[in-house]
């Protein structure tokens, strides 16, 4: 049973290290890292660690775990100096000269950004992984450092105060330990977990590993009688092969125990009972061919449960992992869970890209062969990464990337056969973005298994996903409240950014135009001496940048247009006013991001309207009437004056209320009505209901106030009708 609190306390010291490297490193790059050694014992020399250690024995001991994995020269050299740049006065340049440009980046990368200021923890940290995803980029190790310098800190969190303890632990929960996952590191993820849910959770660690150890004693006996059974099976069969009982861990259970997203209306939570009803087995086999053999041999002997069975070794997971999974029927009442897999595929399974070594991330080395699959899948994945932080600030980038870390994947298959590995609960867009940028941003419509689909469909495994694609299409914003992956989100987000940018941009010239008709001017009609004053009198980079505010509300375009009133001090080339009154801004209704209907009065055409100005959101459209417009009224630079555009089309939204008898069927009888009249009702709920009767609520889609009112007349005829109106503009 793994229990991390439970580890002896142990201060490595150098020769501990040189002893393990000197296993499988030879001597001169032992000396090397010796050297190292050295130069980060002066360099921290007097600094003391929270436990009262020498600051040298983390980097040391973290060394140490690297040295485990066996990590070449370079990597080894970075760990022990790794907290040199951020700690001391040691710089990278003194690195460089030292140990070399590689060794340098690597220190680089894991050092966190101390001389930027950030206004909160967050975003510091959040600046800091993005940097470091960076440095991943170009060279892989440095996350490899950071994982085995967070490690050890685990090991050794005792000494930190209870809320760094749980801020640690919570971050690794969320970041490196996901991260060791995708990377195949499997032991390392483990002992992350384990120690975070211990420093997070101590009572709940502790409860849980008590119940464990429990189960396990009760049920030695048995498992060992089921693995016996097993391995007597294979020997007839004549196949070779290990049998082992593996461990169960807290974190597992305890996450399996409260994971939401698995439940169902049939499924729910599983209790602790439920989880562990199980005798978990491993068989290592030394063939691929010798996997499947197993395979049929313990469903002979077992009958398998038949929605619990999968083929990761025709399909790999996303991190390169390949097994046999199957679940089977023990006469014990007991569930038993069989992994079958090669002697290689156990090895990448507890050790990821560390597995045979990371030489091939050596720039300097001469590479004979090309890197292991699970090192180019990581590659892969830093890309894109690298491809996501182009268009996201820091903590938009942290986001994506926690989205990107998922534990499970869906297996779907494109129409020409080939499978697409996505997160669990994916939809179509994100299979389309999968494919390609450009698929996902002209996708407008989906067949799944030859059948027409929404685009917010819950992808499952095995299904034949074909994305129908168009040269005009553009991503919708709305695809955000279904979209799962961190690509399909990252490029939807970049994608309205730039869009509500175009369209500020496209407002904030039409306002401006409206206000500059006053003096006979418009901003095509500015020469380069007035442009050039008013770039340097708002103080802005350029002139689109000075409508892009205006557009976004940050300046009012009045104001604006008054620099060039022949009245104002401001010396710019006089222009004749015009005698014609300023004519309002003309809402077309496609207008798009920065024109916003009210939801509290909602208009439609025929109401009369005026344009509130929202910082930062560009201009709401309210009713005249609207309450909520009314403490505006002396805010001349907040209102617009606007109106409908003549012949407008489109389909605005407007509430009811209609008040009926309380007779069973009278909602159906109301809405087919509606829908009758041509109008799709988006909400409807049931405000109140007393002495007979009730109050609906229908929020409904209509093109202007005359097919209102045909409907309101219509509704009136109905016999269980008494009263309808529309709902008046509530003040928010």
């Amino acid at each position: 049973m793994y229990a991390p609190l439970e580890l002896p306390h142990h201060l490595f010291l150098v020769s501990d290290l040189c002893n393990l490297l000197e296993t499988y490193l030879e001597a001169t790059q032992v000396k090397e890292v010796y050297r190292a050694y050295l130069f980060s014992a002066e360099a921290h020399d007097g600094q003391k660690r929270k436990s009262g250690e020498p600051y040298i024995s983390h980097p040391l001991a973290a060394t140490y775990i690297l040295g485990q994995m066996h990590m070449d020269t370079q990597t080894l050299c970075a760990a022990l100096l790794h907290d040199v740049i951020e700690d001391t006065g040691i710089t990278k340049d003194k690195l460089e000269s030292e140990f070399g440009e590689q060794v340098a980046e690597l220190v680089d990368g894991v050092s966190k950004l101390s001389s930027v200021h950030f206004e909160t923890r967050e975003q510091a940290q959040a600046a800091s992984f993005r940097k470091m995803l960076l440095a991943m980029n170009r060279d892989i190790r440095v996350i490899i450092v950071k994982l085995a310098d967070r490690l050890h800190n685990l090991r050794t969190l005792g000494a930190m105060k209870h809320a760094s303890r749980r801020r640690i632990a919570r971050e690794t929960l969320d970041i490196y330990a996901p991260i060791a996952h995708r990377l195949g590191m499997n032991a390392m993820r483990i002992e992350l977990e384990e120690l975070s849910f211990a420093a997070l959770y101590p009572r709940r660690y502790q409860v849980l590993v008590q119940r464990m150890q429990k189960v396990s004693k009760k049920r030695t006996a048995i498992s060992k009688d089921i693995q016996q059974t097993i391995e007597k099976c294979l020997v007839k069969r004549s196949i070779q092969a290990q049998v082992q009982l593996r461990d169960r861990h807290a974190y597992s259970i305890y996450y399996k125990m409260r994971d939401k997203k698995k439940a169902t209306s049939v499924d729910k939570r599983k209790t602790f009972s439920q989880v562990t009803n199980v005798c978990a087995l491993r068989i290592i086999v030394d063939s691929i061919d010798a996997c499947y053999l197993a395979l049929g041999a313990v469903h002979s002997l077992y009958k398998p449960k038949c929605d619990r069975f999968n083929d990761y070794i025709a399909i790999p997971k996303i991190n390169g992992y390949q097994s046999l999974h199957t679940v089977l029927f023990s006469h014990y009442r007991l569930l038993i869970e069989i992994q079958i897999r090669t002697t290689d595929m156990h090895e990448l399974s507890e050790s990821g890209i560390t597995a045979y070594g990371l030489d091939h991330f050596d720039k300097s080395a001469n590479h004979e062969q090309e890197p292991h699959p699970s090192c180019q899948r990581a590659n892969e994945w830093l890309r894109e990464l690298l491809k996501m932080q182009k268009s996201s600030d820091s903590l938009e980038f942290l986001e994506h990337v926690k989205t990107d870390l998922f534990p499970e994947e869906v297996y779907v298959f494109t129409p020409h056969g080939k499978i697409m590995q996505l997160p669990k609960g994916a939809t179509p867009i994100d299979f389309a973005y999968a494919i390609h940028s450009d698929v996902g941003n002209q996708c407008i419509a989906v067949k799944i298994d030859n059948q027409y689909a929404s685009l917010s469909t819950s992808l499952v495994s095995g299904q034949t996903v074909e994305v129908l694609t168009a040269a005009w299409a553009r991503p919708n914003p709305n695809w955000l409240n279904f979209a799962v992956s961190a690509r399909a989100r990252s490029y939807i987000r970049h994608f309205s950014k730039n869009l509500q940018y175009d369209e500020a941009v496209l407002l904030g010239k039409r306002m401006l135009n409206k206000e500059l008709a006053t003096y006979a001017l418009s901003v095509d009609k500015l020469d380069n001496e007035q442009r050039t004053q008013l770039i340097k009198s708002f103080q802005v980079d350029s002139l689109e940048t000075l409508l892009h505010d205006i557009g976004l509300g940050n300046r009012m375009a009045l104001i604006i247009a008054r620099q060039f009133d022949p009245k104002t001090d401001i010396t710019i080339k006089t222009v004749t006013t015009a005698n014609d009154k300023p004519k309002p801004l003309i809402i077309k209704g496609t207008e798009g991001l920065l024109v916003n209907f009210a939801r509290c009065c909602r208009p439609i055409p025929g109401d009369e309207i005026v344009g509130l100005i929202n910082t930062g959101r560009g201009i709401i459209i309210h009713t005249a009437t609207c309450k909520y417009v009314t403490k505006y009224r002396h805010s001349v630079e907040k209102l617009q004056a606007v109106e409908w555009e003549y012949g407008i089309e489109g389909e605005f939204l407007v509430e009811i209320r209609v008040e009926v008898r309380d007779k069973r069927g009278v909602l159906a009888h109301i809405t087919t009505a509606i829908a009758n009249m041509g109008c799709n009702i988006e909400e409807v709920s049931n405000e109140n209901s007393e002495g007979g009767h009730s109050t609906l609520k229908f929020c409904i889609s209509v093109r202007n106030r005359e097919q209102l009112a045909a409907i309101m007349r219509h509704l009136r005829r109905l016999e269980d009708v008494i009263r309808i109106q529309r709902s008046k503009a509530n003040y928010q």
